[in-house]
């Protein structure tokens, strides 16, 4: 562990005064060095690159790694107003999407381009679902706003808000019936709703969360955009959801489950 924490905060020393490829008209790019999925932050920086994440992140351990919220390899191009995570953690599901890097993916995009974003409600004027419209219009994110879609929306990023009976329905939404191996959640929704298992790295479950109880999550499947989910087990789960659709809440967060509005360390025993 100690030769772990060197090499992490190496590695942040170098990312601190890289300066890889900076230019004076990019927008910084953040860049946070974590270790045990986000338990720890070892470091914060800002840096101005167009560099590949490879050479952004030279010199640091093996681990997961994401731009805007999606997993990225060494290739990925970093562009001016990313976010860059970066975590160090044994081995265990992988990540393809994560919510700790809102207002990412919504705010500069995937890829460095940016994309339409559509909140798709049970509940086109229920409180949750202006909620999510209000926090993404803080940071000027435009957004649709509609009832619950079937058509599939390939280069658009979509806000699932609803109980989960309601979002079960989505192909992409369906995985966290399956545990962290099938959407990388560590959290696995009940097919009737009723409650939310909280699972360890193992994919072990905890504890059981019931009524009143919610989850915000971001899933990816091969070849799609990230789907985020604010869901929950009754209405009541879906408003703290919904008002955990921000960015203190989410920050450096794999995924957020909340109880009584109080967030609940995913996966457990982090």
């Amino acid at each position: 562990m100690t030769y772990l924490r060197s090499c992490l905060l190496g590695a942040a020393l170098v990312l601190a005064g890289c300066g890889v490829g900076q230019t004076g008209h990019q927008a910084p790019v953040q860049v946070t060095v974590t270790r045990d999925l986000g338990a720890v932050t070892v470091r914060e920086v800002q840096t101005k690159s167009g560099a590949k994440l490879g050479a952004l992140l030279r010199g640091q351990p093996s681990g997961q790694h994401w731009v805007n919220g999606v997993a990225a390899g060494a290739e990925t191009t970093v562009h001016g107003g990313d976010r860059v995570w970066a975590d160090v953690a044994p081995a265990g599901a992988r990540t393809p999407a994560v919510v700790g890097s809102f207002p990412e993916p919504f705010l500069h995009g995937i890829d460095g381009k940016r994309l339409p974003v559509r909140i798709e409600c049970a509940d086109a004027r229920g409180p949750a679902c202006r909620q999510v419209g209000d926090r993404l219009a803080a940071f000027e994110v435009p957004a649709a706003r509609g009832g619950l879609q079937t058509a599939r929306a390939p280069e658009t990023l979509r806000v699932l808000v609803g109980p989960w009976p309601a979002l079960r329905l989505d192909p992409a939404a369906n995985a966290l019936e399956h545990g962290p191996r099938a959407s990388g959640v560590y959290a696995r929704m009940a097919p009737g709703g009723h409650t939310i298992a909280v699972l360890t790295a193992a994919g072990r479950t905890a504890r059981t969360l019931g009524a009143g109880s919610g989850l915000v999550a971001a899933i990816k499947r091969p070849d799609e955009r990230p789907v985020w989910v604010v869901t929950g087990t009754d209405a009541a789960g879906v408003a703290s959801a919904g008002r955990a659709f921000k960015e203190g809440t989410l920050d450096h967060r794999l995924a957020v489950a909340v109880s009584g509005d109080l967030p609940v360390v995913l996966p457990a025993g982090r």
